[in-house]
């Protein structure tokens, strides 16, 4: 995945950023160190300078390691066994000793590398923040034969997840002892299927008793897959591990199928999930094309961010209207909603909806809402926004309109999440997993690893290009209003990273 040119036929991400590399992101608080300055940061796990975290009250929180070069650089470094175990013997990777890779040039990765936050700049920026490149290192810190590894995950299903698995080798199967001995024979074909052959459950998060349980067995890897509520328990893991200093490494591997946690730019999954979603939103075509007045509504994943809803609307090209989370809009009135389909309807016989489940909340009844009410990883349970705007059309044309309609409701959401990943997604598991297993080898912990990364969670940016495209494909409204405009612009500019004040003379001195 990774490129050394700007060539513009380099895979884009969802979320608008160009894909350069996997990445080694910091899971802890946000908690700063004071600032290291170096002309050439030295990066290696080792280093007097970077062994230094400072310890708060009883609770011995972790800061963010924070290293700064020369022109604005700064690198937000990840945890190290050594930070706690300075005197932790390393040995040689004993993958420069495997065949496959011997006529690889440059197989392991320099220590000095580091991917950038921002992939587009200008002439006169500064070097900006940087986060360590994930790969092989040529010093690992586990012997092959010592290491005792366990696989979690958390949440709901997503494609890829046995996938991540089989290359690697929910909280409740720690102190459960609910457990499966994986061998590289029993996990062979499991990236064929669907689902988690691990299983999988939602919250039950107890941290004392999940390291009571990896020290008592003896586990000195723990491979933690799920989404940002499953982050933060991993966090909260290493940071009790790192209190008993335990030589044991935590590695995160998001997952969310919404394309919508905070850390990465790419979820694994998400290809998969816009390519089963066009076939729903081909069968909601079928079937209103096929009657007078027909409409059909699909509805896709996307409780926060309509990532899917989006990309599956601009790959379809059948879709005549797309509503979103980040998009608010409304029903009655003119510009509204039912206005566009009475036009529709009128102009073509038919039309085809597609609205993510996180869509149109606020226009819900109290009544009918479930806002205040949570599942066990703490997401709001929301109505079944699909039913709800279904029926409000119905009433609308039958009742109001005295127009005959055909109406169909298709929701593909558990069809979704249960298919087996497709080829692009399974290459991006692949390497995934392998990074985070070159991670907790190198002895890096308390880390996040994925395709680029981001700062704040990831929503579509209704004033962006994208989303422009997709309007252009559905000939649908924006429904905003100047104040909603507004206050998007404002949210884009408040998720820029500010400037620091060494980046700020940097941009005085005329440095690049």
């Amino acid at each position: 995945m990774h490129s050394e040119s700007c060539d513009p036929r380099e895979p884009q991400s969802p979320t608008g950023r160009r894909i350069l590399d996997f990445e080694f992101r910091n899971s802890l608080p946000r908690l700063r160190t004071p600032s290291l300055s170096s002309a050439a940061p030295d990066p290696s796990p080792r280093s007097p300078a970077l062994s230094s975290l400072p310890v708060m009250g009883s609770e011995a929180r972790s800061a963010v390691k924070i290293v700064k070069g020369e022109f604005g650089y700064v690198l937000e470094d990840v945890p190290h066994l050594t930070d706690y175990l300075p005197d932790l013997p390393a040995y040689p990777n004993p993958l420069q000793d495997n065949p496959a890779y011997s006529v690889v040039k440059q197989y392991f990765v320099d220590q000095d590398d580091t991917v950038p936050e921002k992939i587009v700049v200008q002439r006169d920026s500064p070097r900006g923040l940087h986060f360590r490149r994930a790969g092989p290192r040529q010093r690992v810190y586990f012997e092959s034969d010592d290491v005792h590894a366990c696989i979690v995950t958390c949440g709901g299903l997503c494609p890829g997840l046995n996938t991540v698995i089989r290359e690697i080798g929910g909280y409740r199967g720690f102190y459960a002892r609910n457990t499966i001995q994986l061998t590289p024979k029993s996990v062979n074909d499991i990236h064929k299927r669907g689902g988690t052959v691990l299983g999988t459950s939602r919250g039950g998060h107890d941290t004392l008793k999940i390291v009571d349980n990896i020290q008592d067995r003896g586990i000195n890897q723990v491979y933690i897959i799920g989404g940002d509520g499953t982050q933060k328990g991993a966090a909260a893991i290493f940071e009790e591990i790192r209190r008993r200093r335990l030589k044991v490494s935590v590695a995160g591997i998001p997952k969310t199928i919404d394309n919508d946690i905070a850390v990465i730019d790419k979820s694994f999954g998400f290809d998969t999930a816009v390519e089963e979603a066009q076939r729903a939103i081909n069968a909601a075509h079928v079937e209103a094309g096929s009657v007078e007045n027909g409409i059909g509504v699909v509805k896709l994943m996307g409780r926060y961010s309509g990532f899917i809803a989006m990309y599956a609307t601009l790959a379809s090209r059948d879709v005549d209207c797309c509503l979103i989370p980040e998009s608010p809009f409304y029903l009655e009135g003119k510009g509204g909603l039912f206005e566009y389909m009475e036009k529709q309807l009128k102009e073509n016989g038919h039309m085809v909806i597609v609205v993510a489940e996180g869509a149109g909340q606020d226009l819900i009844a109290e009544s009918m809402r479930s806002m205040n009410h949570e599942d066990a990883s703490g997401n709001k349970l929301l109505l079944d926004v699909g039913l709800w705007l279904s029926q409000r059309i119905k009433n609308y044309f039958t009742s109001r309109q005295k127009m005959v309609i055909n109406l169909k409701y298709i929701d593909p959401t558990y069809m979704i999440r249960a298919i087996p990943s497709n080829a692009s997604d399974n290459v991006s598991c692949t390497l995934l997993a392998q990074c985070a297993v070159h991670g907790a080898m190198a002895g890096y912990t308390g880390f996040t690893v994925g395709l680029r990364v981001t700062e704040t969670r990831n929503t579509v940016v209704i004033t962006d290009r994208m989303w422009a495209r997709l309007l252009s494909s559905t000939n649908q409204p924006s429904f905003l209003s100047s104040k909603d405009i507004e206050e998007a612009n404002m949210m884009v500019e408040e998720e820029q990273p500010k400037q620091t004040v060494d980046e700020e003379k940097s941009m005085e001195n005329g440095s690049t």
